[in-house]
């Protein structure tokens, strides 16, 4: 593990500094990371930096260097603040029902703060709320005949889904629609060579159905989860 993973674990996993006599300190990791959110939600992850944080919080780039070693530890702090606790199953809630919501919550955090997308990928240290949300998959399909690593893969499978969705919804805007996008720009062209693409030209061409790839996707994926999970629990009897 690098130096900078290091500081990232330290930052983000290790115990809260301890009190000690005298002023407290000028700023915190909690108030460094809720203005580099701000910074990000208004501007994207791209204008985020070690000055402009700092000149948010009326300190020095200096300052600010005495309580985050750089930009990468810093924008591990602002995924650890913006990301939302993984949503609460009720008591005895089906795994099916827990992955949908798991899914919808993920969705909406990825609209709600549209710069996860880029900060969330790659290989890093996560915090402690966003790895509760692979534990909630994981513990979802406990004791269904999956094993631990066909758990966690159904958690990466389900995030890529709702991540490939949430990519479309950014580049549509935040009034416009992904898929409706992609019909008027498909529409023209198709219609006009609808002889050498008539299987496409007759989709588009069917009312309603459109603007649910989410859940769409979702579902088709429960499904094959489902599908195995009959398979290992009740196993064709031999003849």
């Amino acid at each position: 593990m690098g130096e900078a993973a290091n500081d990232t674990v330290r930052l983000l996993w290790g115990p809260p500094a301890k009190p000690t006599r005298g002023p407290k300190p000028a700023l915190s990791l909690e108030r460094i990371a809720a203005a580099g959110v701000e910074v990000a939600d208004a501007e994207g992850l791209g204008a985020v930096s070690m000055q402009k944080v700092a000149a948010l919080l009326d300190f020095t780039k200096m300052s600010l260097y005495r309580y985050v070693p750089g930009k990468a530890e810093l924008i591990a702090l602002m995924v650890e603040s913006a990301v939302d606790e993984p949503p609460t199953p009720a008591e005895g809630a089906h795994w099916r029902e827990q992955l949908t919501a798991w899914a919808h919550h993920l969705a909406a955090s990825f609209t709600r703060h549209p710069w996860l997308l880029d900060a969330t990928v790659g290989p890093r240290v996560p915090g402690p709320k966003e790895l509760a949300w692979l534990e909630r998959v994981v513990a979802a399909l406990d004791g269904h005949g999956l094993t631990g690593a066909e758990r966690m893969d159904a958690a990466v499978l389900l995030a890529g889904h709702v991540r490939g969705i949430a990519e479309q919804a950014r580049a549509a805007g935040p009034n416009g629609s992904p898929e409706a996008e992609l019909l008027a720009a498909l529409g023209t062209v198709v219609h006009r060579h609808a002889e050498r693409y008539p299987a496409l030209a007759a989709a588009m061409a069917e009312p309603g159905g459109h603007d649910q790839a989410l859940d769409f996707g979702l579902e088709r994926i429960l499904d094959g989860l489902a599908a195995l999970i009959s398979r290992r629990t009740h196993p064709p009897q031999p003849r």
